[in-house]
């Protein structure tokens, strides 16, 4: 059994919400536009925590850098606009709020979303407010896998990295909590492809749903 956190840090896509619908609409509003075939949820989903890159590179085969540029910029924009229509928490994260509050347990949010996007997404769902560490993807020189985002926010949290639990859904998040030297925690619900080898990303404990975490936490 892993030693009780003292903080909490989360990704935010495919862990605390649910953004493929949003995320998968731009990338068809995109396909549409160029006269290719949208993509069904099935086969945006697993790219949605890869954000605008993933999500291009699965629609649009073998772009050439100068057209990704612009593809990127028009997806950004996009969604941008339309950030929050289908998006939603994920079942029970209101809960383990909840108790971090009511135990005065620290949380934060550390994600590869840029600052952009993250703060105004952010705004649409009130039990998020009190997380007292957003780092974006632009929030300092260094993302995910790089550790020092996480070091970074443990240090916002006042909580030694050690103490700290990091859950995340993509290979990215457990490279970076396990650099951290945090108790790394794979969303096993979050947007992980049928293809990807999971057991070699060395998370130290899956969890199903993140109320689970919770049963460990107690």
């Amino acid at each position: 059994m892993p030693k009780a956190p003292k903080g909490l840090l989360f990704d935010l896509d495919g862990t605390l919400l649910d953004t493929a619908h949003d995320l998968g609409n731009t990338l068809n509003y995109l396909l549409q536009a160029h006269g290719l075939e949208q993509k069904s949820y099935a086969e945006y989903s697993p790219f949605a925590s890869h954000g605008a890159k993933g999500l291009l590179e699965l629609g649009f085969n073998n772009i050439p850098e100068e057209e990704f540029t612009q593809l990127r910029e028009e997806f950004l924009a996009h969604y941008a606009q339309n950030i929050c229509i289908h998006t939603v928490l994920y079942e029970g994260v209101s809960e383990v709020i909840e108790y971090c509050q009511k135990h005065q347990i620290p949380w934060g949010i550390v994600t590869n979303k840029p600052g952009f996007l993250t703060t105004p997404l952010l705004t649409y769902f009130p039990v998020l407010a009190s997380a007292q560490s957003v780092i974006s993807a632009d929030t300092l020189p260094q993302r995910k896998p790089h550790p020092q985002p996480l070091l970074f926010a443990a240090q916002q949290l006042q909580v030694e990295p050690n103490d700290i639990w990091y859950i995340g859904d993509a290979e990215r998040d457990m490279q970076a909590a396990n650099s951290a030297n945090m108790f790394s925690v794979l969303a096993t619900y979050g947007y992980i492809h049928t293809d990807d080898q999971i057991e070699q990303w060395h998370a130290q404990l899956h969890i199903n749903k993140i109320v689970d975490i919770l049963d460990y936490i107690k």
